[in-house]
């Protein structure tokens, strides 16, 4: 039986809808399998029949209850005593809903999409509380960074809070830190480049921001996860600008966090 996703998307409430276009009824026994790359661990949902004339069907299914893993995880159609990796032609992927999904507080964040190969999977990260970049450049000397607060749980509203932006780095250890503007959960920070050269003068290094908030138990470290972009440590190639001779260019790690490197 031919199946397609036509559209797919995990609610706030973390429930996976799912409208498939069928050629046939799905029967009594179908269920929904979630197979976790890597390990081969599964989990089913049933799914039920639908009626005999049925072309196409909605589905919705709750993932909180299941014991998921952060990972990815392929999805089949399992009836009749045989299984079908599911194809989807929907892309899954709205910058809107992510940041919505972003506001409240959570540990685990679930997201739909569509693989290269064009099949439906889901994609679990650890949903510790973040700042989201959205925007970040070198101008006038200084170190700008704009973004989204995500899992923190704070009101997306007009209310401000006290922050600041720090840079650490080790070997030999050295911090800065200067106020940074928070609003709702929109942040503005800044930072004088000549600061973190006298900061460390002559010492070449990686500078890790972070964003600390009032009300907040810990820093948020900054990276930028809510798109469709995995990898920036390859695909996103800032130029860097030169300060008294000394290069300096953000940059991001293997786990999409930013980083600031001063020196080459």
């Amino acid at each position: 039986m031919r199946v397609v996703v036509t559209d797919a998307e995990v609610t706030l409430a973390d429930i996976l809808t799912l409208r498939l276009a069928i050629d046939g009824p799905l029967a009594a026994d179908s269920e929904l399998v979630l197979r976790q790359r890597g390990t081969a661990v599964e989990h089913r949902l049933p799914l039920g029949a639908t009626g005999a004339e049925a072309r196409d069907a909605t589905l919705a299914l709750s993932l909180a209850p299941l014991p998921l893993s952060p990972g990815r995880w392929d999805t089949y159609l399992k009836q009749d005593g045989s299984r079908t990796r599911l194809r989807s032609v929907d892309p899954g992927f709205s910058l809107d809903h992510l940041d919505a999904y972003a506001l409240s507080r959570r540990t685990l964040a679930y997201r739909a999409y569509r693989t290269r190969n064009g099949f439906l999977a889901l994609k679990i990260d650890d949903a510790q509380p973040v700042a989201e970049v959205r925007a970040v450049w070198f101008r006038e000397g200084r170190f700008e960074v704009t973004g989204l607060l995500a899992f923190t749980g704070l009101d997306d509203d007009e209310s401000r809070h006290e922050a600041r932006l720090a840079l650490r780095r080790g070997g030999p250890d050295a911090e800065l830190t200067s106020a940074a503007t928070v609003q709702g959960v929109r942040f503005h920070a800044a930072l004088s480049l000549c600061d973190v050269l006298a900061a460390a003068p002559e010492q070449p290094g990686i500078w890790e921001p972070t964003l600390e908030i009032d009300g907040l138990p810990a820093p948020l470290r900054l990276g930028s996860r809510l798109d469709d972009v995995n990898g920036k440590r390859r695909r996103l190639q800032y130029p860097a600008v030169r300060i008294d001779g000394v290069p300096i260019r953000p940059c991001y790690t293997a786990d999409d966090e930013l980083r600031i490197e001063v020196g080459g």
